[in-house]
């Protein structure tokens, strides 16, 4: 297994404006280990809203260094670090180029976030962490040559954080994309997961899946009758992920039954305020 490495800022290494992702590129460009790294990690680097485009760029200027990078993860950083709506993304679009070897990419934030012509050979897992993924992101996904990708785990979100699309969004994102080679799929964190679940329960993909990733949202009754429903015509599917839900221990009971592994861990309870039925998405702000 090849060596991962983090790079990371704390609070002290920022406080006198000293330190950034100008500096940290050239750390990474400076390290003697670099050479030997196969996972890139990348936490948190500033506290003053800077985006990541310095670090971005870093690695398209110096492809020759990074083009050997097989995992690559770009915002690694906790909540006390950074809300994931606060994080300042960049531009990806010249990075596709820049590492071919690379078949790990995790995003995590979406705010000014663009991955333009998505064009790669060896990607095989591609995961977008954040509170809100914009209609944008998504069509570009939508249009990306990915031949070889087996894994699509995007985080929804909601409006307040980003985004702005709506069922149909994600139902064009699973007909015009061509994936031949997917077998994960997650459309996961969303306000309006009973939606996308009848989106993805009818795409095509599910006949190519072995893997379900429906979690992190609203999903209650009316989305586990869905899956009750079609989960038994794909006996390709071997495991839905459905932890953090809103589905009633009558349900739960049911879908246990289903001949899969399932994790229906995490099942929170429905608030009423003032006379209104109130359910959250796991990750927002």
């Amino acid at each position: 297994m090849g060596k991962s490495k983090k790079y990371v800022y704390d609070w002290d290494d920022c406080n006198d404006d000293s330190k950034g992702p100008d500096t940290m590129i050239g750390e990474m460009l400076a390290d003697s280990e670099l050479p030997d790294l196969e996972e890139l990690i990348i936490g948190c680097w500033g506290y003053g809203g800077e985006d990541c485009q310095e670090i971005i760029n870093g690695i398209i200027e110096n492809a020759d260094k990074f083009s050997h990078i097989k995992k690559l993860f770009v915002g690694d950083m906790t909540y006390e670090e950074c809300e994931v709506s606060w994080i300042e993304q960049g531009d990806y679009s010249k990075l596709w180029a820049a590492m071919p070897q690379l078949t790990e990419l995790t995003i995590k934030g979406s705010t000014n976030l663009t991955l333009g012509d998505i064009e790669h050979e060896n990607l095989r897992s591609l995961t977008i962490i954040c509170g809100g993924l914009g209609k944008n992101v998504i069509e570009e996904i939508q249009k990306a040559k990915l031949p070889n990708l087996k894994k699509l785990l995007l985080y929804i979100g909601i409006e307040n954080y980003g985004f702005d699309g709506d069922a149909k969004t994600i139902e064009n994102l699973l007909a015009k994309s061509d994936f031949p080679n997917l077998t994960y799929l997650g459309i996961t964190d969303s306000e309006i997961q009973d939606e996308l679940t009848q989106v993805v329960l009818e795409s095509k993909y599910m006949s190519q899946i072995n893997t379900l990733d429906l979690s992190n949202g609203t999903l209650t009754d009316k989305g586990g009758t869905l899956l009750l429903e079609k989960i038994p015509q794909y006996p390709n599917i071997k495991k839905v992920d459905l932890h953090y839900h809103y589905l009633s221990d009558e349900m739960m009971k049911k879908l246990k039954q289903l001949p899969i592994v399932i994790d229906l861990s995490e099942q929170e309870d429905v608030e009423v305020w003032d006379g209104e039925i109130w359910m959250n998405a796991m990750l927002t702000e």
